[in-house]
């Protein structure tokens, strides 16, 4: 089975870089991604979609990136659940990054990075 996205939008907000207990680097950030159609009232809208980096990748994207960056994302899709802080079932469905590219000038000039 085939399970891969390409993604390119903008950064929501400013990253925040967190690490596991293991001490590995991890970035989770939200990419608004424009709908190429107008709707009824002739305006664009946008998806948003949950992004999942790991070690360098999350790092340089934290060092580099700001709210508003245009960001190019190759990964799979991968779905996850856990018990919410009321007892219910929170599912959530992100992107998990295998590869991250900026998309759109300097510091970083177009760079392409892995997250192996």
């Amino acid at each position: 089975m085939l399970n891969q996205v390409t993604l390119v939008g903008r950064l929501t907000k400013m990253p925040e870089l967190r690490y596991t207990l293991e001490g590995k680097p991890v970035l989770n950030v939200t990419l608004a991604l424009n709908r190429q159609y107008k709707n009824s009232a002739g305006e664009y809208e946008a998806d948003f979609v949950l992004c999942t980096l790991w070690n360098k990748a999350a790092e340089n994207t934290a060092r580099y990136c700001s709210k508003g960056s245009v960001l190019g994302v190759i990964g799979k899709i991968q779905t996850r659940n856990y018990e919410g802080q009321d007892g219910k079932k929170v599912y959530v469905t992100e992107v998990v990054a295998s590869s991250v590219k900026f998309l759109g000038g300097k510091p970083s000039e177009d760079r392409e990075l892995h997250t192996s």
